[in-house]
């Protein structure tokens, strides 16, 4: 049987969360402490160009990479999986979601690893490439999960999953222009 059946793999999407939420304010709230930002709504960024908070947003912020990777594999195997009894989705489909979210991670280790300040045009190419894959990852997930309503999914859960996707599809728009 595969690993993404196994007891206890519910808990790496919760660490995934629960991490990445730690890797925002952990360093925002050393950067604040440390006057090297305004408290008032700085960019994500800007919480880790300069030292300590620097050090600590990259280790987190890879950690999260990490785990966004694990989580990704272990979504599409369970969906793999479910597609053995129901084919409700192509293989392929699968496959291109994970590589794209794949992508998205590897963006954010370069956003981790190239601080905003040093150098600025690999940062922002990470950035475009995490937040840009990790929308269109959100979308085809959403897609998939109403491709397998109602034997895998309740239609509840598939409109919040497009909900989520249409609200980070809206957000990102900014973050590009800007």
């Amino acid at each position: 049987m595969r690993c993404c059946f196994m007891p206890g793999v519910a808990f790496v999407p919760a660490l995934l969360v629960a991490w990445s939420s730690a890797a925002f304010i952990v360093p925002y709230v050393v950067a604040v402490l440390a006057g090297h930002v305004d408290p008032f709504v700085p960019y994500i960024s800007d919480t880790g160009t300069k030292p300590p908070e620097s050090g600590i947003f990259c280790f987190m912020i890879n950690i999260s990479s990490i785990l966004g990777v694990a989580t990704m594999c272990i979504r599409s195997l369970v969906i793999e999986k479910q597609n053995e009894s129901s084919r409700f989705i192509s293989s392929t489909c699968n496959i291109l979601s994970l590589c794209i979210g794949l992508l998205g991670c590897v963006g954010m280790a370069i956003v981790a690893s190239f601080q905003e300040l040093s150098v600025t045009s690999v940062h922002d190419v990470g950035a475009l490439v995490a937040f840009g894959s990790g929308v269109v990852y959100i979308t085809l997930q959403s897609i998939i999960s109403y491709k397998s309503c109602p034997q895998w999914n309740t239609y509840r859960m598939c409109h919040i999953r497009m909900a989520i996707s249409l609200i980070s599809c809206i957000a990102v728009i900014p973050s590009i222009l800007y």
